[in-house]
C-alpha cells in the first residue's frame, strides 16, 4: 500500500504543472528572459562564485609581466618601484661608479613575488638598458620586437603540445611603458616608429618622464602635442579605442585616452608632510608628492596599470596580440 500511494501521487503532481503554467506563457520566459523571467524567490547562491574564484586566485597567485623602454636617466626602475613600493627594479649601477652605456639594446628581467592582503603576484619587470642612447639608434627597438615574439613562441610551442601542463607559465608582456624624454616640443622620430612598430604586438602606455622638470603650462602643450602626433601616425597606444567591449568602457576608456601620455615623477623614498610619510622629491622650494594628483599624474598610471585595468591588459594581450601571433605562425606552419 505505502507503494502504491507513493506511484499514484508523483504523477499527480507532475501533472498539476503543465496545467499551472500555460503553454503560451512558458516561450517568452526561456526564448527571451526578461525582469519577470529572472527573478527568483529564494535564494540561490550564484553570488557564491565571486568567493570561489577569489579563494582560488589568493592560492594560486597571479602572473603580470611589464617593459618599461626609455633612454637612460629617465627614472625607469624608480618609477618601477614607485608603482609597486618595493624594490622590485634594481639600477644598473652603484652610485659613486661610472655608467657605461652598452653597445646594443640589452634586456634584463628581474622576477619578484610579491603579496598584499593574502593576494599573491608573480611580477617580472624587463628593463632596456642601451635603448635611445647611442648616437646612431637605428633598429635599436629590433631586439625588443624578438624579445616580445620570443615570449608568444614560447607559450605557444606549450599550448600546442599534447600533453599540456595544468597552468602554462605566462611569460608574455602584459604591457609596454614607454617614457617619453620631457623635451617640451614635438615626438622625436625615435619615439614615433618606437610606437608605430610596439603598439601592433602589445600594449604600449607612454608617459612624459620626470614631468617636474616642465611648468604645468609646458606640461598641458607638451601632451597636446603628443596627441596630436600620435593622432596624425595612426599610432593606437593602450587603451585601444577598437576593444572597447561595451558603452561603459568607452566612457572610462575615454576619460584616460584625455589624459594619455601621463606626466609622471617618480620616487622611492618617503618624507614628512603635515605630520603624514608621503612619497615624495624633495627640492628647495618644497616637495613633489608623488600620489598628490594636483603634482603630477602618477596616481592615474597606477590606477590603470594596477587598480582599474591590470586584468583588461592580459585579456588583450591573450586575446587580440597573441592570437594575431598565433595565426601568423600557424599558417606559416601549414604553408608548403
Amino acid at each position: 500500500l505505502p507503494t502504491h500511494a507513493g506511484s499514484s501521487l508523483e504523477p499527480e503532481e507532475c501533472s498539476m504543472e503543465p496545467l499551472a503554467v500555460p503553454e503560451e506563457e512558458e516561450m517568452p520566459l526561456s526564448v527571451a528572459p526578461g525582469p519577470v523571467g529572472c527573478q527568483l524567490f529564494g535564494y540561490v547562491g550564484i553570488e557564491a562564485v565571486l568567493d570561489q574564484m577569489k579563494i582560488k586566485t589568493m592560492k594560486t597567485g597571479f602572473e603580470f609581466n611589464i617593459m618599461v623602454v626609455g633612454q637612460s636617466g629617465l627614472g625607469k626602475s624608480t618609477m618601477v618601484n614607485t608603482l609597486f613600493k618595493s624594490k622590485v627594479s634594481r639600477k644598473s649601477s652603484q652610485p659613486g661608479q661610472e655608467e657605461r652605456i652598452p653597445k646594443t639594446v640589452q634586456l634584463q628581467s628581474i622576477t619578484h613575488v610579491i603579496e598584499e592582503k593574502g593576494v599573491k603576484m608573480k611580477l617580472t619587470v624587463t628593463d632596456t638598458p642601451g635603448f635611445g642612447d647611442q648616437i646612431n639608434n637605428e633598429n635599436c627597438w629590433d631586439p625588443i620586437i624578438k624579445y616580445i615574439n620570443e615570449q608568444y613562441e614560447r607559450y605557444l610551442r606549450e599550448e600546442i603540445l599534447i600533453t599540456r601542463k595544468r597552468k602554462i607559465p605566462d611569460t608574455r608582456v602584459h604591457g609596454c611603458v614607454y617614457f617619453v624624454p620631457p623635451t617640451g616640443h614635438w615626438l622625436r622620430p625615435l619615439d614615433l616608429e618606437f610606437m608605430r612598430r610596439l603598439s601592433k604586438i602589445v600594449n604600449v602606455v607612454p608617459v612624459i618622464a620626470k614631468a617636474d622638470t616642465l611648468t604645468l603650462e609646458e606640461r598641458a602643450e607638451f601632451k597636446q602635442r603628443i596627441q596630436e602626433d600620435l593622432k596624425t601616425h595612426a599610432i593606437s597606444v593602450y587603451p585601444q579605442e577598437d576593444f572597447d567591449q561595451d558603452p561603459e568602457d568607452r566612457v572610462l576608456n575615454d576619460r584616460i585616452r584625455e589624459k594619455i601620455p601621463f606626466a609622471v615623477v617618480g620616487a622611492d623614498q618617503e618624507h614628512q608632510v603635515n605630520g603624514k610619510r608621503v612619497l615624495g622629491r624633495k627640492t628647495k622650494w618644497g616637495i613633489i608628492e608623488v600620489e598628490n594628483l594636483a603634482h603630477c599624474e602618477f596616481p592615474l598610471l597606477q590606477d590603470l596599470l594596477i587598480r582599474s585595468h591590470l586584468q583588461d591588459l592580459k585579456d588583450i594581450t591573450h586575446n587580440v596580440h597573441y592570437e594575431s601571433y598565433r595565426v601568423q605562425r600557424l599558417n606559416e606552419s601549414n604553408q608548403p
